[in-house]
């Protein structure tokens, strides 16, 4: 701590001897920084903030149904280009500034200046602003106002050619598609005229036709077995069936006398049954009731023995006033019928399943003969499918793209509004003149202040004996006063280095305030 103290009193002493030349180089650094923060010249700002306000209710309805034009989109891409060459060529031209040129390489150095002068800051998701800086106050507002006008132009003009473009491009492609479709229309109805009998159905294209021939021949085979069966079943009950039946009337005056003796209940439940049979199935309930009731009549006890004697004799009194004849079964003639049905039903069947069998055996023999024929027909029906579905396509998008052109030319879609438009610029906004005379001021004092200090590093003398004692040599004594020198002597040394450092912070306040009314700040 000692040893920390001593040398900062060395330099202290040092630097105190140099003092006058700390003063003046002081005063050279502030005055020549000073003058040089003052040749800088004023730089004007110049800004506007553009608002892209898209339509809150045309933009949802549209969505889906025409092209995808998002403002957000359009947006992004005309920040990152406004700074693009043809951009700024076109600034150079409208402000003048090419009047000022005087060769290709002076037009590149501007192109490259503006290009990375020009400021074009996101603040929101559809608010943005755009700054330029310059010398002189009213090419700022120029510069500013100029691209506001080509970012609107090409906001407006831009999208608006870019969707006229797609929309040719679509009108030329599906015309292109069109004659493709067209050819491709006739290679296959050709190919199908020529092998339409073993080509699949257009109704049903994934079943192919040698597959659907056999499905049919096994389906009229399966059908053909069924009438089989139910003719014969018919055959076997006209076989079963008399032709005449045997009736008995009364005397002369022709009535009945056979009534319950000539046919019992049980015979009446049979036909009965035969008549229901051929109108309807065995699942019916006037069938299923029929036969329940002749199996009560089969399991109904036997007539007892006075019972039967009086059948007997009422039976033999009606055989002997009865008249047998013969008349027409109509049950049999109703069954000869059904028969010649199931007989005609049949005969179709067999030539339905013939012609079905010839059918699927030429397929088969071509399907031998030929077996790429389907897959050449496939390929070609495939390259149809692709060209017809990428038609559709293209004419959904050229729809879509109309309606988007629509919305964009006739009702606005999406607005530009400028909120904050450039104005001429009354004051500077650089240099920071305050700052930069702060900064001087502080500069020339540390240099002054570390240069007297270096200097006093840089002298060999030894201004006190322990000094010279630190060398190892021995020291017989030393004087400790040459003279002392008066006080108001040292007064007045302290006062005019004192009033020499006042100044310089004078100069500096001076300074400020003129700096201060400049800016109009006080």
């Amino acid at each position: 701590m000692d040893s920390a103290r001593v040398i900062l009193s060395q330099y202290l002493r040092a630097a105190w001897r140099r003092r006058w030349m700390g003063v003046i180089i002081a005063w050279l650094v502030c005055g020549i920084g000073w003058v040089a923060v003052y040749t800088i010249p004023n730089q004007f700002e110049s800004g506007a903030r553009l608002f892209v306000d898209a339509d809150a209710v045309l933009t949802p309805l549209l969505r889906g149904i025409a092209a995808d034009s998002a403002p957000t989109t359009q947006l992004e891409i005309l920040q990152r280009t406004l700074l693009s060459r043809p951009n700024l060529e076109k600034l150079v031209s409208k402000t003048d500034l090419d009047l000022t040129l005087n060769g290709p390489s002076d037009r590149e150095r501007l192109l490259t200046r503006l290009g990375a002068e020009i400021k074009v800051n996101p603040q929101t998701k559809n608010l943005f602003t755009i700054t330029y800086r310059d010398k002189s106050p009213k090419l700022a507002h120029d510069v500013v106002q100029t691209l506001l006008t080509i970012f609107v132009e090409s906001a407006t003009g831009g999208s608006r050619t870019d969707m006229e473009n797609a929309r040719r491009f679509l009108e030329r492609q599906i015309q292109s598609y069109e004659q493709q479709l067209r050819a491709a229309e006739k290679r296959r109805a050709d190919f199908r005229a020529r092998y339409i009998e073993i080509l699949p159905a257009d109704n049903n294209p994934n079943v192919p036709a040698l597959e659907g021939a056999r499905n049919q021949a096994q389906a009229l085979e399966g059908k053909l077995q069924d009438a089989l069966i139910s003719r014969d079943a018919l055959k076997q009950e006209v076989e079963n069936t008399p032709p005449m039946l045997v009736v008995e009337t009364g005397g002369p005056n022709g009535v009945l006398g056979g009534g319950p003796a000539a046919k019992t209940r049980l015979q009446e439940a049979e036909e009965q049954l035969t008549m229901l049979l051929l109108r309807d199935t065995e699942k019916h309930p006037d069938v299923i009731a029929q036969r329940k009731l002749i199996e009560s009549l089969k399991n109904a006890p036997p007539d007892t023995p006075r019972q039967a004697a009086d059948k007997e004799a009422a039976g033999r009194n009606a055989a002997a006033n009865a008249v047998k004849r013969s008349v027409p079964n109509a049950v049999y003639d109703q069954l000869k019928v059904k028969l010649i049905e199931a007989d005609t039903n049949v005969i179709s069947l067999q030539r339905q399943r013939d012609d079905a069998v010839r059918y699927r055996d030429r397929l088969e023999k071509v399907q031998r003969e030929q077996p790429g024929l389907i897959a050449e027909y496939q390929n070609m029906d495939r390259d149809y499918t692709v060209l017809r579905k990428n038609y559709e396509e293209l004419l959904a998008r050229l729809q879509s793209a109309n309606i988007a052109q629509a919305a964009d030319t006739q009702a606005d879609k999406v607005k530009l509004q400028v909120i904050d438009p450039p104005e001429i610029p009354r004051l500077p906004v650089a240099p920071n003149r305050m700052l930069l005379v702060t900064g001087v001021l502080l500069g020339g004092l540390i240099t002054g202040a570390g240069l007297t200090v270096m200097f006093g590093q840089l002298d060999r003398s030894f201004s006190t004996v322990d000094e010279l004692r630190s060398l190892g040599l021995p020291v017989l004594g030393g004087i400790s006063v040459l003279g002392l020198i008066p006080f108001r002597q040292r007064i007045m040394s302290v006062l005019r280095f004192g009033a020499a450092v006042a100044v310089l912070v004078g100069v500096y306040g001076g300074l400020m305030i003129h700096i201060l009314r400049s800016a109009a700040l006080i």
